[in-house]
């Protein structure tokens, strides 16, 4: 990877990025890039973060999307387009053609989180939920556009969105232009392929990183000859891809020097930083910058890098949901299920035990029918608050030293 003796047969260029910066200043945000001190202390490294949730939609995919719009005949401005997406680009197509006047449609696959359908929407959109697979729905699309006359805005397989996406690159290397690494999420590749494009042209010697979920390895299978399976349910759906594109594929091979996998603790735990630290909401692919860190620790020590935080979409459910699980590693939220006679002043025995070792009670239920125990006895389901880890021992010791047999299940 990263050779550099192909760079002219490759999609898109310096002077593409150049131009795309140009056809949408004013339209989007220049988003900040901004120093995180305390990232920075955790984990040995310099650490910037480009802000791309920020954007109106919430994420990066506006800059693409209003390039390739741009490019629009006025007869292809009359009909109007359509675009497949699993939410990011749905919106920014959606956002910016409304803005522009041109008629659009919006193929989404059914499992879409319901904040990206309702916002896009929410943008003047018609949005048609077809398939399991952003694959399936890509082939409606195509099929539905062709029937009516409508033209396709490809999420990343296409040099006008490549080169607008790129332009990120352009603002980061402009804010910080001593970077030593880039480190940016990949799905179908538009992003990184834009990036690495403007980055490497005005910065030879920058290391750019790509990082992928390893639920869906699809352009570290593509770029390296390997067969990883791709499949489950990821955080980062926004980069779920199984197919990456035919332009973006040779650009990320000649142009990216390494992508990074990054499994879904990695995934959660990055988002819920972000949030605890940064205060700022990202989905699970807009994390996946600071996970390749969290995973990777020692590849990025000492260095000054960008991560790119694609985007902020995220279901509240779900972000609940992650934020909790976390919440259960760092041991400051654990069910403990405790062995007890079931007659009157056990509960009050565990529970002033618990609160002797300062800690806190959240929520409590007994099982008496569905346990091996014997009828007398019941299963009680204690879910505790604790400080960290060390704190969660002590409480564990000091209901075992009371005689209860304590079994503690938390996220991992």
């Amino acid at each position: 990877m990263a050779s550099g003796s192909g760079a002219r047969a490759l999609a898109v260029t310096l002077a593409d990025v150049k131009r795309a910066a140009e056809t949408i200043a004013g339209a989007v945000v220049d988003t900040d890039c901004d120093r995180s001190r305390t990232l920075s202390e955790m984990f040995g490294a310099d650490i910037w973060l480009k802000f791309e949730n920020l954007q109106f939609t919430g994420a990066f995919k506006e800059r693409g999307a209003l390039n390739r719009l741009m490019a629009l005949s006025a007869e292809e401005r009359r009909k109007g387009v359509i675009a497949m997406s699993a939410g990011n680009h749905a919106q920014g197509v959606a956002y910016h053609a409304n803005r522009l006047g041109v008629p659009t449609v919006i193929v989404m696959p059914e499992a879409t989180p319901t904040v990206k359908v309702e916002n896009t929407r929410g943008h003047g959109a018609q949005v048609i939920l077809k398939g399991p697979t952003l694959e399936e729905a890509s082939a409606f699309a195509h099929d539905y556009g062709r029937e009516h006359g409508l033209t396709f805005v490809h999420p990343y397989d296409d040099p006008l969105v490549i080169a607008g996406q790129g332009t990120i690159a352009l603002e980061m290397l402009r804010d910080v232009p001593d970077l030593d690494v880039l480190v940016v999420p990949i799905g179908g590749g538009g992003l990184i392929s834009g990036i690495a494009a403007a980055a490497k042209a005005l910065k030879p010697e920058i290391c750019v990183v790509g990082v992928q979920a390893k639920l869906y390895p699809s352009m570290y299978n593509a770029t390296r000859g390997m067969s990883l399976p791709m499949r489950g349910d990821t955080l980062a759906e926004g980069i779920a891809v199984k197919a990456p594109g035919k332009l973006t594929s040779p650009m990320v091979k000649e142009l990216v020097d390494d992508i990074v996998l990054v499994s879904e603790p990695e995934l959660e735990r990055a988002v819920s930083l972000l949030l605890a630290i940064e205060k700022t909401v990202v989905e699970g692919a807009g994390a996946a910058g600071l996970a390749a860190l969290i995973a990777e620790p020692g590849r990025f020590a000492g260095q000054k890098v960008g991560l790119v935080l694609c985007g902020g979409n995220i279901d509240t459910r779900l972000l609940a949901s992650v934020l909790t699980r976390e919440l259960a590693r760092e041991g400051r939220l654990s069910q403990l299920t405790i062995d007890i006679p079931d007659r009157p002043g056990q509960l009050a025995a565990v529970s002033a035990i618990i609160a002797e070792a300062d800690a806190n009670v959240v929520e409590v239920y007994h099982q008496r029918v569905f346990t091996d125990l014997p009828a007398k006895g019941t299963e009680l389901h204690i879910v505790i608050e604790t400080r960290d880890r060390d704190h969660l021992g002590r409480v564990l010791r000091q209901l075992e030293e009371a005689g209860f047999a304590v079994e503690v299940k938390g996220a991992r």
